[in-house]
């Protein structure tokens, strides 16, 4: 399971918009803690320290534990509303986890051995990815910080799919569990050929032409 990040709650009243405004004026994010068979209990964060752990990737899918008033309940961040203008939190959503029941939870991709990759270095190719997260299915503590997947090997035209994703035991990729997987194991990677700019093509064709002519 990916570590543990904690936060340091209080217990808010429900609504209000001057009680929010005063929040936010006094260095708080106004935050909801809900689901996991609790009742949804309003909290305030504080915003310096929500906003920092929001920098690291790993707080995106980490089990997250939220003490409030000395009550520490597991939970994963599920929403967060960023002001249009300003570096700001306005708001965030928490939900709660059971250890003892499946969750869902998007992780990134992190695509490891590119420098070294085969199609790049003999072949002038270029990497593309196709897709930089997915979502998996376990149990909390089971829940990885992310997901690896070596390129190393890939040739030119090669892809990986879906299907290739190396996972631990106990994690499964929620679109490969249709029963029609098959169907959903899309492309996460491939290396293909750089595309030749059309002036490039033009003096290719020129080269190719005076070259003839002077044959």
């Amino acid at each position: 399971m990916s570590d543990q990040f904690e936060l340091v709650a209080r217990v808010r009243a429900r609504s209000g918009t001057s009680l929010v405004r005063r929040l936010r004026r006094e260095g708080d994010v106004p935050a909801v803690l809900y689901g996991g068979g609790g009742e949804n209990i309003s909290i305030a964060i504080n915003h310096d320290v929500l906003f920092h752990s929001l920098e690291k990737e790993e707080f995106h899918s980490a089990i997250v534990v939220i003490n409030t008033d000395g009550k520490k309940e597991q939970a994963i961040l599920r929403d967060v509303q960023r002001h249009p203008h300003k570096i700001n939190i306005l708001h965030a959503d928490f939900q709660r986890v059971d250890d003892k029941k499946v969750l869902t939870m998007s992780l990134p991709i992190h695509f490891i051995g590119e420098e070294n990759c085969v199609g790049v270095r003999t072949g002038g190719g270029l990497i593309s990815h196709l897709i930089n997260e997915v979502e998996v299915s376990c149990l909390p503590k089971l829940l990885p910080e992310s997901i690896e997947l070596d390129v190393t090997n890939l040739e030119m035209g090669d892809s990986l799919h879906l299907s290739d994703i190396p996972l631990p035991d106990g994690v499964n990729l929620t679109a490969l569990m249709h029963d029609d997987s098959q169907d959903h194991d899309y492309a996460v990677v491939t290396v293909s050929a750089p595309k030749v700019s059309s002036s490039e093509e033009e003096t290719e064709e020129t080269d190719e032409v005076e070259a003839d002519a002077e044959e």
